[in-house]
């Protein structure tokens, strides 16, 4: 079987056997700052299509609802979805570890994991293995009726597949929204475009990387369908052997988004009194994002930030203070 599909590429930064912190890049996306309002993205269901994720470790134990493996890792066994890489432990630990005193947390730390393996322990993977991962993930119901509502992608080839096309159409029709890393072949240059796919795609959310500082990051993905960034860089979270690992890579900036996008989905949809579409829930994104002042094709509408348009009601507030006083 031909495996066209790789894991973006990424570099292993440190490994540690325990930890405790809120990770440096889940505070530069605002979460805390939704934590202390109630808002955890409680029960969002995320779908984390990668090598896999460590079931037993402490940070995700009692976030994992489910999985299937559709690589040909473990006999082909379809209910082993173990992590035999690390990618996507790690990848998990971002959207939803959960808080409970050690370790470290993720940006959704209330939400629930849906696991696929479709790469394979080296990070290759079939097309056809992501495109059974894409519509399992699009069918799942939960024991209550619950549904994905986010699928999180750090994955990509250069191939523009048809069918791959069609099974994210798909699933977006269906209200998912889908989150996709933009790809690790930068090469420092803002005016020259780099595509992978998934990520490539329009309907998808594509996600480039900066480093803690707010700068970009010179090995993200330029092009035409960047929406926005977030951090990609010494990112520590999860990792099998119930260990922790910082990571670097625009593999590392999607968790943030997705787990952003699960925090957004429980409170725009508590405040609307209903269920909103894809294309709701995407312009709520972009509402909390800010420009850093790069190129469009490099930031899109600039970093995730869950905490802008709080920051903005204090600022308005401060002033109106200020010209009542005057």
């Amino acid at each position: 079987m031909t495996r066209d599909v790789r894991l973006i590429p990424h570099k292993l930064e440190a490994l540690a056997t325990e930890t405790h912190e809120i990770p440096a890049g889940v505070k530069m996306v605002g979460a805390p700052a939704m934590w202390n309002k109630g808002e955890l993205g409680d029960d969002v269901v995320v779908a984390v299509l990668d090598t896999g994720c460590q079931m037993t470790h402490p940070d995700l134990v009692n976030q994992v609802i489910g999985g299937k493996n559709f690589t040909d890792d473990f006999n082909g066994e379809p209910t082993n979805f173990d992590d035999n890489n690390g990618h996507g432990t790690h990848v998990a630990g971002t959207i939803a570890a959960i808080e409970n005193g050690k370790g470290v947390v993720g940006v959704a730390p209330n939400a629930k994991l849906l696991i696929g393996k479709v790469l394979s322990g080296d990070g290759s993977g079939s097309y056809d293995w992501i495109i059974d991962g894409i519509k399992y993930a699009t069918n799942w119901r939960g024991s209550n009726g619950e549904r994905v509502r986010v699928i999180s992608m750090s994955l990509g080839g250069p191939d523009d597949v048809p069918a791959l096309h069609q099974a994210v159409q798909e699933a977006v029709e269906q209200g998912i929204l889908f989150v996709c890393a933009a790809g690790n072949e930068g090469d420092s240059k803002e005016d020259t475009y780099e595509y992978s796919y998934p990520g490539a795609y329009n309907e998808v959310i594509e996600v480039g990387a900066v480093n803690l500082n707010g700068v970009l990051s010179s090995f993200s993905n330029n092009n035409t369908e960047v929406d926005c960034v977030a951090p990609g860089e010494d990112i520590v979270s999860t990792y099998p052997g119930s260990q922790y690992a910082r990571l670097s890579g625009t593999s590392m900036a999607t968790p943030h988004v997705a787990g952003a996008l699960a925090i957004l989905i429980r409170k725009s949809e508590f405040e609307f009194e209903r269920k909103l579409t894809e294309a709701e829930l995407y312009a709520q994104l972009i509402k909390h994002t800010q420009a850093l002042g790069f190129r469009k094709s490099s930031e899109g509408s600039g970093l995730v930030k869950l905490d802008t348009l709080e920051r903005t009601d204090r600022l308005v507030q401060f002033i109106a203070k200020e010209f009542c006083n005057g």
